[in-house]
C-alpha cells in the first residue's frame, strides 16, 4: 500500500503542476492556480500520515517505509524549485514572457550554484532522517529497524557524494570558452545591464535634451 501511495503521489504532484499552470495561463485562472498549487504539499502529509499509520498496525519496518521518507524529504527540498522552475518556462511558452535564467555555466557563479543546490540536498536528508528516526523510536524494541537505519545511511551517503561534486566545482572552476562574457566568470551582470545596448550617438545633445544641436561652421 505504501509503494502504491508513494506512485500515485508522484503521479499526483505532476498533475496538480499541469493544472495549476494551465489554469494559471491558459485560462487565465490565477486563484485556482494558486489553490492548485498549495495542494502538493498535502499529497506528501497523506504520505505520511498512512506509512505512520500502516507501522501503528503492526506493519514490519521495511524498505517502502525508507523510501516514503526520503520521497517526502525530496520533495520538501527540491518540489518548490521545480515548480518555481517550470513556472518560467510556461510563463515564457504560454504567456509570452521572457525566457528564464539560465544557471551559470562557468566559475565562482557556477560554483556558487552548485553549493545552493547541494543545500537543498542536505535540507532533503535531514527531513528524511529525521521522519526515520522518529520511525525507529516509534517502533522501538518490538521491531527490526535495520531497513530504517540502512535507508539513513543512503541519505547520508547522497549528502556526502552530492558535496564531493559541488566541491569540485569550487576548488576547480570550470573555465568558459574564450570570449566569454565576464558576468560568466566573475559574477551577474547589474539590473538593467541584460538588455540590448542603446547605440551612442556621436550628435551632441542640447542642454533641454530635445535633440542634437546643429551648429554652423564658420567660414
Amino acid at each position: 500500500m505504501v509503494v502504491a501511495l508513494i506512485i500515485a503521489c508522484e503521479v499526483g504532484f505532476w498533475v496538480l503542476l499541469a493544472l495549476g499552470l494551465g489554469a494559471r495561463y491558459l485560462l487565465k485562472w490565477r486563484r485556482t492556480s494558486v489553490v492548485l498549487l498549495l495542494c502538493e504539499p498535502v499529497l506528501e502529509l497523506v504520505l505520511f500520515a498512512v506509512t505512520a499509520y500502516d507501522l501503528k498496525n503492526g506493519a514490519e519496518p521495511g524498505w517502502e517505509h525508507g523510501l516514503a521518507a526520503l520521497y517526502i524529504g525530496y520533495t520538501v527540498a527540491y518540489g518548490h524549485y521545480t515548480i518555481r522552475w517550470l513556472d518560467g518556462h510556461a510563463a515564457h511558452r504560454l504567456a509570452g514572457g521572457p525566457p528564464p535564467a539560465k544557471p551559470p555555466r562557468y566559475g565562482m557563479p557556477r560554483a556558487r550554484h552548485e553549493g545552493r543546490l547541494w543545500l537543498r540536498t542536505l535540507l532533503g536528508a535531514a527531513v528524511a532522517c529525521a521522519l526515520l528516526q522518529g520511525a525507529v523510536w516509534y517502533v522501538g524494541d518490538e521491531g527490526d529497524v535495520s531497513s530504517l537505519r540502512s535507508f539513513q545511511g543512503t541519505a547520508l551517503r547522497v549528502v556526502g557524494i552530492h558535496g564531493l561534486i559541488a566541491l569540485t566545482y569550487l576548488m576547480w572552476p570550470k573555465r568558459g570558452p574564450a570570449g566569454t562574457a565576464s558576468t560568466e566568470a566573475g559574477g551577474s551582470a547589474p539590473e538593467g545591464a541584460r538588455g540590448t545596448a542603446r547605440p551612442a550617438t556621436t550628435d551632441p545633445q542640447t542642454n533641454d535634451g530635445t535633440g542634437p544641436r546643429h551648429t554652423q561652421r564658420s567660414v
